[in-house]
């Protein structure tokens, strides 16, 4: 289709006069699609369960304060006081029920009210978004990592310490350790840690507590463990053969001049793909009662160039060699194995999520409780928008072998580019609550397929 000159370009040279009414404007008309779906699953009656132990200084109420919480996050705001910048945006009270929101020190304050009780209430609740789904969907394998990643607290908040923190050396920090779900792509649980621990501190405790939670209500599936060399022990192999789980960990393997020598010693590698080798032992660390199937893996890569280079001439790669060992008791083919174990990768792309488009590692107040509230309000943010994607959608993939997501998610921060951050204008023709969007094809089409697979799922 050919256009005129005269419809393509035009010339503006007025400024506008500048007013500020109230005009039943939102910045935010995509958050409707959350007002249905927290209806639909009945959130504010089950928030309003989880702090009915503990009463408000205010007169918003402990589950109010925390549903601020969430819509923060899901309009893209970070900091508590960021409460401001939409206080009066009419779409944001509707969800949250309000008349009128909290400033942030009312904010601030009620979220150092909370207590102990209410972290493991919201836990509780937490793990249960997953569990339902899990039952929903009837998985024959279910894949579980766990990982710690590093909270930097930045001034004296309680509980935190000054540990292994690769970005801020010698901040003060929390590690807490998460347990995710690699086919929903959900975190089922996080405990709560000081900064200066080992990555195994209380890690046999919380992946028993996982995983018996997850394998007592889903006995029909494999459950399959993926863990990094911090959590390499024989208690904690121990457990996971006693619980009946599949589990690849990774070893480190320069503590044992044994390991070392064979990698060494090794003349024949056999051969994976061009890239990768491996070879095998059955073998027990000194101490451990039992000898296990330990991989041990080669890995082809390009040497660094250290040196200046010279544009003009041409100048081959170096190869060189990069190894890592894997204990498993898995049963299947080295590549198969391998390929399961990287696809840990999956949990670290998680984490970048939960801080980059979710906030996560802000921390708000001083108190422990607080804060790890705070944290869970973060987590469940990012499960309850896998829950909406998963609810409209079908699935995308099966099982494969690095154990992807059945489902292709869009991130936090694409959903609110896409469908939350839209202007609107709620009016009421003929006493008909009604909000009018301003949207292109794309948008509108996309809404309507969110809004029609809500109404399905509901």
């Amino acid at each position: 289709m050919r256009f005129r000159k005269s419809e393509i370009v035009s010339k503006v040279h007025s400024i506008p006069d500048i007013k500020f009414e109230n005009q039943g404007l939102t910045s935010f008309s995509g958050l409707v699609l959350f007002q249905i779906f927290f209806q639909r699953i009945n959130f504010a009656k089950k928030l309003k369960k989880i702090f009915s132990h503990q009463k408000s200084s205010s007169f918003y109420g402990l589950h109010k304060i925390f549903l601020v919480l969430i819509v923060n996050t899901l309009l893209g705001y970070r900091k508590l006081r960021d409460v401001e910048w939409y206080s009066e945006d009419p779409l944001v009270k509707r969800v949250l029920g309000l008349g009128k929101l909290p400033d942030p020190s009312t904010v601030s304050r009620n979220l150092n009210q909370m207590d102990f009780q209410s972290v493991i209430n919201l836990r509780n609740e937490n793990r249960e978004i997953n569990l339902d789904r899990l039952e929903k969907e009837h998985l024959k394998r279910i894949t579980v990592d766990f990982d710690g990643s590093v909270l930097s607290t930045g001034k004296a908040a309680e509980g935190a310490a000054v540990g292994y923190n690769k970005k801020k050396k010698g901040q003060r920090s929390y590690y807490p350790l998460y347990c995710t779900i690699a086919q929903t792509g959900q975190v089922f649980d996080v405990y709560h840690r000081p900064g200066n621990v080992h990555d195994s501190n209380g890690a046999l405790e919380f992946a028993q507590s996982c995983l018996t939670e997850i394998k007592l209500l889903n006995p029909q599936a494999i459950i399959e463990v993926r863990m990094d060399s911090a959590f390499f022990s024989e208690e904690m192999v121990k457990l996971l053969k006693g619980l009946g789980v599949e589990f690849t960990i990774s070893v480190p393997f320069e503590r044992y001049t044994f390991l070392k020598e064979k990698v060494e010693n090794r003349k024949r590698w056999r051969e994976i793909d061009e890239e990768w080798s491996f070879f095998e032992e059955d073998w027990s660390p000194k101490c451990w009662d039992k000898s296990e199937r330990f991989l041990l893996i080669r890995h082809k890569v390009k040497v660094q160039q250290k040196g200046p280079i010279q544009l003009d001439l041409f100048i081959p790669y170096e190869q060189g060699y990069t190894f890592k060992v894997i204990l498993t008791n898995k049963t299947s083919r080295p590549k198969n194995i391998l390929n399961f174990h990287n696809g840990r990768g999956t949990q670290e792309k998680i984490f970048a999520e939960l801080k980059t488009d979710g906030g996560m590692d802000y921390v708000p107040v001083r108190t422990l409780a607080g804060n790890q509230a705070f944290l869970m309000s973060k987590i469940m943010t990012h499960n309850l928008i896998r829950e909406m994607q998963m609810d409209i959608q079908e699935k995308d993939r099966g099982t494969t072998y690095k154990r992807a997501a059945h489902w292709v998610f869009e991130s936090l921060n694409t959903f609110r580019q896409k469908i939350i951050q839209r202007s609107g204008r709620l009016t009421s023709p003929q006493g008909k609550l009604t909000l009018t969007m301003n949207g292109s094809l794309a948008f509108e089409e996309n809404f309507k397929k969110i809004y029609q697979g809500l109404q399905v799922a509901a």
